[in-house]
């Protein structure tokens, strides 16, 4: 694809200021530039790339019925009365990082620049993605609640971007054979506890926060009654742990430490890790000194406590991104004991981050046969989806893979859920 000078100093500049990533200087400067710095979003999968050994090996084994990705974004502006917003600052130039971070966002989900909605736009594009997919496949599309302040109030200026709850609901209403949804409510808020409710009856599939971007305590007291329904109805909590780079948001980072989760755990709670805290570091809050560990570390420590065996889940999105040790793949991919805990996610749209993903770097540190490097390549630029879903798949460590149950996560998150009333559900 050509770039031009605009593209590529944009996208230069986007990397330069670390939107996505919390790498050093020189580790960014090494970040793989190969494949472009623009998703070329080239349309419809060719039909000998659907027909590949390396998708045809992909999909062999698996239950589609029981395929879900439980981490995918669902973004949008509001031009369509979604009620979605994004922070103003994503369109001020004189705000040029999170200028660059929106347009890095809508090209990876391949949303026009020109597209008369970006609402449904963001859709379309998502729900053609899936047709690469077999029937019964389906994905959990998040919403996202604003961040608040102490006080629960609404801090807009604190919020990246907010994706309703009814909007969610609704786009996983319109098109049920391919997507549920998560819902996302901030605990402070003074209607909490109604508001979850709601989102319970509802339907929704999990409950998410990203404590550091929402400036939400996990040891909060005002989290004591969430956690108690949460483990009365078995619905998972997904919590963001670790470095945050593409939703700063409150920008509370010390609140996005793995071993806050305990409190959760402590009183029952499923609770699914995002990307297996797999970037950053956080204070050893374990030790007197609380030194800095990796949030990695941190979370393998929580995968070996007694008290977090069946409750305590990771989702592997983003866990092969550039910006990811590949000593984090290799223990993801070897502990065999942890593969019953690991569940299938995206991370929806950042695979279409061109930057963010080099099949030819997994190659060279074994976690991926170089035969797949070119195929993966080009499926990408048709759907970075189908190219997420196949790359992990194909990851080894020589013999060790995931099992189809990594990826059959509906199995994993079907419960008997108990509503409010004390009935099943």
């Amino acid at each position: 694809m050509k770039l031009t000078r605009r593209h590529a100093l944009c996208c230069s500049a986007a990397l330069a200021a670390g939107l996505f990533t919390g790498l050093t200087d020189r580790a960014r400067a090494a970040l793989p530039l190969a494949d472009g710095l623009r998703n070329p979003c080239r349309g419809a999968l060719p039909i000998e790339l659907a027909r590949h050994d390396l998708v045809l090996q992909a999909f062999d084994g698996i239950d589609a019925s029981l395929l879900c990705d439980v981490h995918a974004h669902l973004l949008g502006t509001g031009d369509s009365g979604s009620g979605c917003t994004v922070n103003p600052r994503m369109h001020e130039w004189w705000h040029p990082g999170d200028v660059l971070r929106r347009q890095a966002i809508l090209n990876a989900a391949c949303v026009p620049p020109d597209a008369a909605s970006v609402d449904r736009a963001y859709v379309q594009r998502l729900h053609g993605f899936t047709r690469d997919f077999p029937p019964g496949a389906r994905w959990l599309l998040f919403a996202f609640d604003h961040a608040c302040d102490d006080s629960g109030a609404v801090r807009s200026d604190w919020t990246t971007f907010h994706v309703p709850n009814d909007y969610a609901a609704r786009i996983a209403a319109e098109h049920p054979e391919r997507f549920g949804w998560v819902a996302s409510v901030h605990p402070y808020r003074p209607d909490a506890i109604p508001r979850l409710d709601a989102v319970l009856q509802q339907g929704a599939s999990a409950i998410k926060w990203l404590p550091s971007a929402m400036n939400i305590d996990l040891r909060d007291p005002r989290c004591r009654p969430f956690y108690d329904r949460l483990a009365r109805t078995r619905v998972p909590l997904i919590v963001h742990c670790g470095e945050e780079k593409a939703v700063p948001g409150a920008g509370r980072d010390e609140l996005g430490n793995p071993l806050l989760v305990r409190a959760a755990l402590e009183s029952g709670v499923r609770v699914v890790m995002a990307h297996a805290a797999s970037l950053g570091k956080a204070r050893d809050l374990d030790q007197r000194s609380q030194p800095w560990r990796s949030a990695f570390e941190l979370w393998v420590r929580l995968m070996g406590e007694r008290e977090s065996q069946g409750l305590l889940f990771a989702d592997v999105s983003a866990v092969f991104q550039s910006n990811r040790s590949a000593e984090v793949g290799r223990m993801l991919l070897t502990r065999d004991d942890w593969h019953a805990r690991l569940l299938h996610g995206s991370d929806h749209p950042l695979p279409g981050v061109m930057p963010l993903y080099a099949p030819a770097q997994l190659a060279a540190a074994g976690l991926l046969d170089a035969s797949a490097v070119e195929p993966l390549r080009r499926i990408r630029e048709y759907n970075p989806l189908l190219f997420d879903f196949v790359l992990k798949r194909h990851a080894r460590v020589g013999s060790a893979r995931w099992p189809a149950s990594v990826f059959e996560t509906a199995a994993t998150l079907r419960t008997s859920r108990v509503d409010g009333d004390g009935g099943t559900s």
